[in-house]
């Protein structure tokens, strides 16, 4: 299998008309969708907390945090998103699960995910 990519659109929940189109790698590793500051702050995304998260480099890094709307495929939802490093565009687990989507490692696609009500 290879990476999983996929096209979404994100938006300023505050206004909806600020937003862009971006290509995101599906990343089960990563709990939060992750964006670069830079496009975020171009939308007018501002930062709501401070999080501290443990990078694939076993480093500690503290990063703003704020939330997005972001549709995929017709799904659509509002998300945490991290304001990160320039060239960093991950789709995270969070973002997925609000979105009722998951992986498919064998065909490489996202697919709808069985949603529990229990």
């Amino acid at each position: 299998m290879g990476f999983v990519r996929v096209k979404a659109r994100i938006w300023n929940i505050d206004q909806p008309s600020r937003s862009a189109e971006v290509e995101l790698l599906a990343d089960t590793g990563a709990i939060y969708t992750v964006l670069p500051a830079s496009l975020l702050r171009s939308i007018g995304v501002e930062p709501v907390t401070k999080r501290r998260f443990r990078l694939a480099d076993n480093r500690v890094a503290e990063r703003d945090v704020g939330f997005v709307g972001i549709e995929i495929r017709g799904a659509r939802s509002y998300t945490p998103v991290v304001f990160g490093e320039e060239g960093v565009y991950l789709l995270g687990v969070v973002t997925l699960e609000e979105l009722g989507l998951e992986v498919d490692p064998v065909k490489g696609v996202l697919r709808p995910m069985e949603l529990l009500l229990m």
